[in-house]
Parts: structure tokens; C-alpha cells; sequence
């Protein structure tokens, strides 16, 4: 007998069959988080960018109001997200005072609400990553000792058997450790990957926010009063 995955697969138990579909279904779910992840990623990589470009001249002049429905425009940015959040409460608190607190320390805390938001869908699938990764060799190892334990009962009922029958019924059971190691890898492989990418974007929003913030600061030390004046001339 071929040691071929197709020939494995006939000869294994049902048992064995279950665990090697609970494994390929592992694989399918790896393949579509980081595909979906990647399309998500590109996607708001993509807004940002378009978002900066219109952003910058409303910035110099800042139109806030402009900035905000600018915002809104790209849903799928973290970067566009993050600023319309940080005007809208730094508007708010130009005109309605909560709590004492100035509007700028609304606009930093309307910032870190919104990072821990970000942040939690930036990860999104990341636990299939992580569980796929840490349970697919065990997977794989059960199935092989299940194997194992199949092949000496069966050659225990039947008898005398040959070397060539034992480690044809051991190689078959191996088959489910290496298929959990060869799911478990490459989750292990695009786990790191996307956590890169995450912690990238993560500080980018962090040196964006602060940027802001700091413009904030230096806007608000001029009158209320003359902001009117400032907006007309722009």
C-alpha cells in the first residue's frame, strides 16, 4: 500500500477520519482570518492614505466641521475614525463644558476609548489564530495515538502479523500529527505576522492622536472669542 493522503485516508478509522476533519476545519479557519484580515487591513491602509491627503488643508485651516464629515466618509480607517471621534467631543466641549474638564482632556479621553476600540477590531480573529496554533499538535497527537492503538488491535485480532503491516498501520497514525503540525505552523507563522502589523498601526494612530492633541492645545490657548474671526479668515 502507497502511503498517499488519499490511500491513508481509507484505511483510517472513523475516529481517526473525525479528528482529521476537526484538524481541516482548524486549517479553513486559519486561511480565512488571515485572508480576512489582509483584505481589512489593505482596505483601511488604503482609506487612510486617501483620508490624509484630503485631511492636511482642513487641518492648516482648521475647519473641524469639514474635518468631521471628512471623517465619516471612511468608515474603514482607524485613522479617520480616530480624528472624527477626537473632534466631535472637542467641539462638544467647546460648547458644552462637562464635568470641569476642558476640552482638551475630553479629546484625550474620547482618544483612548476610541484606541481600545481600534484596537480590539484590529484583532479580530486573532483568538482562532492563537487557539489554532496551541491545539492543532495535540489534535494531531491524539489522532496518532488513537491510530496506534488501532493498529495493535487490529494485529492483536488478527494474529501473526508482519513488520511490514505494523509500521504501515504506525506511519498512518504519524499521518495525524504531521497534518496537525503542518496547520499549527503557519498559524503560528501569521499570528506574529498580523501582530506586527497591528502594533504598526497602533502606534501610528498613537503618533497621529498626539500630533492632534498637541494642535489642540496650541489652537485652544487662543480666545474663544477670536476663533469665529480665525474660521473666516481661513
Amino acid at each position: 500500500m502507497t502511503l498517499d493522503p488519499i490511500e491513508i485516508w481509507n484505511h483510517m478509522s472513523g475516529l481517526n477520519k473525525a479528528i482529521a476533519v476537526l484538524l481541516l476545519a482548524m486549517g479553513v479557519a486559519t486561511v480565512g482570518v488571515v485572508i480576512e484580515r489582509l483584505l481589512a487591513f489593505a482596505r483601511a491602509n488604503r482609506e487612510s492614505r486617501q483620508f490624509i491627503e484630503e485631511a492636511a488643508p482642513l487641518l492648516d485651516a482648521w475647519r473641524m466641521d469639514e474635518l468631521v464629515a471628512l471623517a465619516e466618509r471612511y468608515p474603514n480607517s482607524g485613522l479617520a475614525r480616530l480624528v472624527g471621534a477626537m473632534m466631535r467631543r472637542y467641539q462638544r466641549g467647546l460648547s458644552r463644558p462637562e464635568g470641569g474638564l476642558s476640552p482638551i482632556e475630553m479629546a484625550r479621553s474620547e482618544v483612548e476609548r476610541t484606541k481600545e476600540g481600534l484596537g480590539a477590531e484590529l484583532r479580530r480573529g486573532f483568538t482562532v489564530l492563537s487557539s489554532v496554533a496551541s491545539v492543532a499538535p495535540f489534535v494531531g497527537l491524539l489522532g496518532t495515538v488513537v491510530g496506534i492503538i488501532m493498529a495493535f488491535n487490529a494485529i492483536g485480532a488478527g494474529g501473526d502479523a508482519g513488520m511490514s503491516a505494523v509500521m504501515t498501520g504506525i506511519a498512518e497514525a504519524l499521518f495525524e500529527t504531521a497534518l496537525g503540525l503542518m496547520i499549527a505552523i503557519p498559524a503560528v507563522l501569521f499570528f506574529n505576522y498580523l501582530t506586527g502589523r497591528v502594533n504598526q498601526i497602533e502606534l501610528t494612530l498613537a503618533r497621529s492622536s498626539g500630533e492632534l492633541l498637541d494642535e489642540m492645545e496650541s489652537r485652544h490657548e487662543t480666545p474663544i472669542a477670536e476663533v469665529p474671526r480665525a474660521r473666516q479668515a481661513a
